[in-house]
């Protein structure tokens, strides 16, 4: 391989690891109200300035330790057609659990339940589950 290739194979190389470094999974949404959450109770300092916050679906929630998390979420497919909005990537954090949630999520049993400011920035909100690329931050 001649040495003028070998930066265009670390390239793509490069990019082939970082995609790997993302967990495929699925999303639902919330509505409110949000609170109490089962990480930080009634606090309204927990909830990010842009409301892109989840709650953790049994499989992240990690006896709690998911609490505070940050993800990197972007919609790769939903069963409603063209539901995902191509290029957009949303970082969230976890505030609460899935399964105990206040509000109910719009389909039980997900990876994670975004709140509707977080859904609505990656896909239609008249999804009712989606299946998501994520990646912890």
């Amino acid at each position: 391989m001649s040495t003028s290739k070998l930066p265009l194979l670390l390239y793509y190389l490069f990019l082939l690891l970082r995609i790997s470094l993302a967990d495929i999974g699925t999303t639902s949404q919330y509505s409110p109200p949000y609170t109490p959450t089962a990480c930080f109770g009634n606090d309204p300092s927990q909830f990010p300035s842009t409301n892109y916050f989840a709650a953790a679906g049994e499989g992240i929630w990690d006896n709690g330790a998911s609490c505070g998390r940050k993800y990197l979420v972007s919609c790769i497919s939903s069963v409603l057609p063209k539901a995902c909005k191509k290029d957009q990537t949303i970082q969230i954090k976890i505030v609460d659990r899935a399964q105990t949630s206040v509000s109910r999520p719009t389909r039980p049993g997900t990876t994670m339940v975004l709140s509707n400011a977080a859904f609505a920035a990656i896909a239609n909100p008249s999804a009712t589950s989606l299946n998501i690329e994520f990646q912890q931050v």
